[in-house]
């Protein structure tokens, strides 16, 4: 049984400061998880949506970078475009499996149809088995939400796994009040690894915002490039250098970035008193 968590020391860290901003000669480049650092939970993922603010942030962002800004996150690539209307942006999707370089180059991790329709099979199977348990169908992989039910979350996880030795070829990615099966052997480091190493990204500083387990795999690789990584939340313990306090401050702290980007700021200039992004 595989499990796709990175190893993260447990011993008490001091706060985490909020990340700083950019000078004008900063070149960076941007890597946003999206549920719970851009956009708040929710019982139905498919029933969330961005505002027209943040869609706005993001696309001048985008602009702004010369396009070196791309979600990674566990939906897939249809969905994030759906969303935020990024069809012609580099993208991961499926924490990686799917990825997408600017110029509309693309890759898909395969899985062997026969493995993949086994553990769809025992996905819906052990989804039946819990009430108020969500089943998401991310074709190549499934994701099983207890956002409706958290208390049924430490029983599923014992079931799920129980039955990954069932499932060679996959491995069991815990997130927040989520249990997702998905093809081993990539994750969001990887895909960001990936796209560090084209145009627009390459020779860029890399920063990444992430709010769950499946983020800590991108900030050991953006620590390892000496980049910016930023948790959104107070989940402990994380391998990330800063934080925000939520999707809202995330918000906040992008527009500051973009007005620094684009009329010039101190690359540790003070938040303002009353700033969501500062922490107390």
């Amino acid at each position: 049984m595989s499990t796709a968590t990175p190893a993260i020391a447990c011993a008490p860290h001091a706060p985490l400061p909020p990340p700083p901003l950019p000078d004008a000669s900063t070149r960076w480049a941007i890597f946003l998880d999206v549920d719970g650092t851009l956009l708040d939970f929710a019982d139905d993922p498919l029933a969330v949506r961005p505002d027209a603010a943040l869609l706005e942030l993001l696309h001048a962002l985008h602009r702004r970078l010369d396009g070196a800004l791309a979600l990674v996150s566990g939906r897939e690539l249809a969905d994030l475009d759906r969303l935020f209307d990024a069809s012609r942006w580099a993208a991961a999707g499926l924490h990686g499996l799917q990825l997408r370089h600017v110029g509309g180059n693309r890759r898909d991790f395969a899985v062997a149809p026969a493995q993949q329709a086994h553990m769809r099979d025992v996905a819906h199977t052990l989804a039946a088995r819990f009430d108020g348990v969500q089943l998401e169908d991310k074709h190549a992989a499934i994701a099983l939400h207890c956002r409706r039910a958290p208390a049924q979350l430490p029983a599923l996880h014992e079931a799920a796994i129980a039955v990954m030795t069932h499932l060679p070829g996959y491995e069991l990615q815990p997130g927040n009040l989520v249990l997702e099966f998905k093809p081993a052997g990539m994750n969001k480091g990887r895909a960001v690894l990936e796209l560090l190493q084209r145009t627009p990204f390459a020779g860029r500083q890399p920063v990444y915002l992430g709010d769950d387990l499946t983020d800590e795999h991108a900030f050991a690789s953006i620590n390892a490039r000496d980049g910016l990584s930023v948790r959104i939340g107070m989940r402990e313990p994380s391998l990330a250098a800063f934080t925000l306090p939520g999707p809202a401050a995330a918000e906040a702290w992008l527009t500051r970035v973009l007005d620094a980007l684009t009329h010039g700021a101190p690359i540790h200039a003070r938040l303002p008193e009353g700033d969501p992004t500062r922490q107390s």
